[in-house]
């Protein structure tokens, strides 16, 4: 059974940080992971990406600020947040898929090309 588990939000000042991480279990090999976040009222957003291979992609409003980055041999994937402004507040959700995900055009063609989901994690950058 497929199953993907998200940990590490939390509420912090802008300009903090905060680490995520979500755990891949049931999946078979080479799969690539990624990280959305909804806010109240707006649809799901990619934010970045990581293949098995270490590829990685973001959206333009995170890049320079965000860094995801994976560890195989765990089957988890990690999301640093830093810099972070109170318009990165939402839920973020861990995604996998078997398709090449980690670029910015995959990331662009939104959720639906993602087929497994974690409960999601809130995240609340206060001003």
């Amino acid at each position: 059974q497929v199953r993907l588990v998200e940990s590490g939000g939390g509420s912090v000042q802008a300009g903090g940080s905060l680490r995520l991480s979500c755990a891949a279990s049931g999946f078979g090999s080479s799969f690539c992971m990624g990280w959305f976040r909804q806010a109240p009222g707006k649809t799901r957003e990619g934010v970045a990406a990581v293949d098995s291979d270490g590829s990685t992609a973001y959206a333009d409003s995170v890049k320079g600020r965000f860094t995801i980055s994976r560890d195989n041999a765990k089957n988890t994937e990690y999301l640093q947040l830093n810099s972070l402004e109170p318009e990165d507040t939402g839920m973020y959700y861990c995604a996998a898929t078997y398709a090449l995900c980690a670029s910015t055009d995959y990331l662009q063609r939104g959720a639906g090309e993602f087929h497994y989901w974690g409960q999601g994690t809130q995240v609340t950058v206060a001003s």
